[in-house]
């Protein structure tokens, strides 16, 4: 997967956090951000591979991502490798 396809991907994967009232609470608060200081925050390089790992580090939330975009999980795991540094090793 090329970066801009898993840019994408994590903004696709922002939206489906930003819908659910309790996941954006709960993805506000395990980040440390404010509401007011999110559109600053998605401008930082490590932004967009952090809205993936909240998503893959809960496999209901990723099932539910991954059906409601159409892809693969799989697909959201390659996304985060292609973004860099990410904690999930490479799978075959």
């Amino acid at each position: 997967m090329n970066r801009q396809d898993a840019e994408a991907l994590a903004v696709a994967a922002l939206a489906f956090i930003a819908a659910d009232p309790t996941m954006f609470d709960r993805f506000l608060a395990l980040t440390g951000l404010e509401v007011y200081a999110l559109r600053q925050a998605a401008a930082t390089p490590g932004f967009l591979p952090g809205v993936l790992d909240f998503i893959l580090a809960h496999e209901p939330t990723l099932l539910a991502f991954a059906a409601d975009a159409g892809a693969d999980p799989s697909r959201v795991a390659a996304a985060r490798r292609a973004l860099g540094d990410s904690p999930f090793p490479d799978q075959p």
